[in-house]
């Protein structure tokens, strides 16, 4: 497994997959990069270099858990550019991995070329998600048969009264289809996850969203923004206000797609990639 050395002496390890031009791929969620898969045939394409964030995946536990928080991991993939001698590089984020993207735009711009957010969290950029908007996405799917127990879970968490069964109950809201695949992929995040690093992540200082939306608004390479229709994490309308923020971005909404698009429907998500990483 190849890895590099970051700035603490901490053991990154990544996964290289398919040839080509490389794209740096981050995971969300401090999990296992594992769950990303090639992308739904995105190495086709594009070599992916898919980095596990430190204490996940392959990749090493630092002795200091404070640096799993967001503003701090920009320096592991400082180091994972130096590691691989590019110049510029191309990024592509998936979820909570859009936050980490943010901020290492806002602190290295000039080494980035094209930048990619899939599904993309919002905390960087201090943008707003309701409780509303969430179930307006969610009815959406009201011809489920899954529907009502957890559109009835999603109320209890919106209304502030979350428990345990409630998040799980929700959870077929997360992908476009809740089919053998999506349950299968749902049911392996559990071990993927880093628990403590995930809490860490989003710290007291770790986001600066003012700033952040400084340096976007004059970042100049192309952007793009994908959406899932049917994504409660990054809802449509929320990814147009995220994709006003660049001056150079583009926003593709996915039919039919949930919050893990290239599991939904591949051949889609691919050619959306393929078609704006490869101009």
């Amino acid at each position: 497994m190849p890895a590099f050395s970051a700035y603490d002496g901490t053991q990154l390890a990544y996964h290289v997959l398919g040839d080509g031009p490389p794209v740096i791929c981050l995971p969300g969620g401090m999990q296992d990069s594992v769950y990303l898969g090639d992308l739904g045939g995105l190495s086709a394409h594009r070599q992916l270099i898919r980095l596990d964030l430190r204490g996940t995946g392959q990749s090493a536990t630092p002795q200091d858990t404070a640096s799993y928080r967001c503003d701090r991991l920009v320096d592991d993939v400082e180091a994972l550019r130096e590691h691989l001698g590019l110049a510029r590089m191309d990024l592509l984020a998936h979820s909570g991995g859009a936050n980490l993207a943010a901020q290492y735009v806002t602190r290295h711009q000039e080494r980035v070329g094209k930048l990619a957010l899939i599904t993309p969290s919002v905390m960087a950029v201090g943008l707003t998600i309701t409780g509303d908007t969430r179930l307006e996405i969610a009815r959406l799917r009201q011809d489920e048969p899954w529907f009502a127990a957890a559109f009835a879970a999603l109320e209890t968490i919106v209304a502030g009264r979350a428990t345990g069964d409630s998040w799980q109950a929700i959870a077929p809201l997360s992908y476009g289809r809740w089919d053998e695949a999506a349950q299968a992929h749902q049911a392996a995040e559990a071990a993927q996850r880093n628990r403590e690093a995930a809490s860490a992540f989003a710290a007291d200082g770790a986001f600066d969203p003012e700033a952040t939306r400084t340096v976007l608004a004059r970042f100049g390479p192309p952007v793009l923004l994908l959406a899932g229709e049917v994504d409660l994490a990054a809802p449509p309308p929320v990814m147009a206000e995220f994709t006003g923020l660049f001056p150079n971005a583009k926003l593709v909404v996915q039919p039919g797609a949930g919050h893990f698009p290239w599991l939904d429907d591949a051949d889609r998500f691919v050619a959306t990639a393929a078609a704006f990483l490869s101009n």
